[in-house]
């Protein structure tokens, strides 16, 4: 029988604060590396200073090192992390921060090795459990709206008080107040800030638009 990966508690279970930086996390879908800088810089004129790039297309990387080179001043994520091969991708390419949809001890192994901040999905009560036991207590809740939602994590609160969360899918601006006015979430994930149409169309001031009316979210 194979051993599991050892997986090392963290010498800090803190996220570097990103939890309490802003209300909502945009979570961006990217086809075009061309599009990277500009999406950037409507996100900070809009006042939101961080982005989480998902590694869900073949330009993900090369937007995620774009946007390293050009607006350094972006607090800058890579979302999607599912191998460990992509911690070690995002970390090259210039990731500040690490997100995962959901953890396994190798995963989360990987994600440590890298040095960089990250926030390991968990959905059950039972992955919950057991990122606490790895040291960790800010968490991603991943896919939100489908696994219980704000009701979910309301109810989590009393049983497990000591872990924050990150509540990402399916959330809108309709719904985000509902996530952030619980004590135990910190800000939620939200990919309604650049919408697709607008990324394609190249409406900046959409988006700026968008992430401007997210800074007012938090209760």
């Amino acid at each position: 029988m194979t051993e599991p990966t050892p997986v090392s508690t963290p010498a800090t279970t803190g996220f570097g604060g990103l939890l309490d930086r802003v209300p909502v996390v945009p979570v961006v879908v990217l086809h075009d590396v061309e599009q990277a800088v500009p999406v950037a810089r409507a996100l900070l004129a809009g006042g939101v200073p961080v982005i989480e790039l998902t590694l869900r297309t073949p330009a993900a990387l090369a937007c995620v090192e774009r946007i390293a080179a050009e607006v350094p001043e972006i607090l800058l994520g890579v979302g999607t992390v599912v191998t460990p091969a992509n911690a070690k991708d995002a970390l090259s390419a210039g990731a500040q921060f690490l997100v995962s949809p959901g953890t396994t001890e190798t995963l989360a192994a990987a994600m440590q090795e890298t040095g960089l901040p990250h926030l390991p999905g968990a959905a059950t009560v039972s992955e919950v459990l057991r990122l606490l036991e790895l040291g960790y207590e800010e968490l991603k809740f991943f896919p939100a709206e489908q696994a219980g939602g704000a009701p979910f994590l309301k109810s989590l609160g009393a049983p497990v008080p000591q872990a924050r969360f990150c509540p990402t899918g399916g959330i809108t601006a309709a719904t985000a107040a509902s996530y952030l006015s619980l004590p135990n979430v910190g800000c939620v994930g939200g990919s309604w800030i650049t919408p697709a149409d607008a990324v394609a169309t190249g409406d900046w001031a959409r988006i700026t638009e968008l992430a401007a009316e997210t800074t007012y979210l938090r209760p």
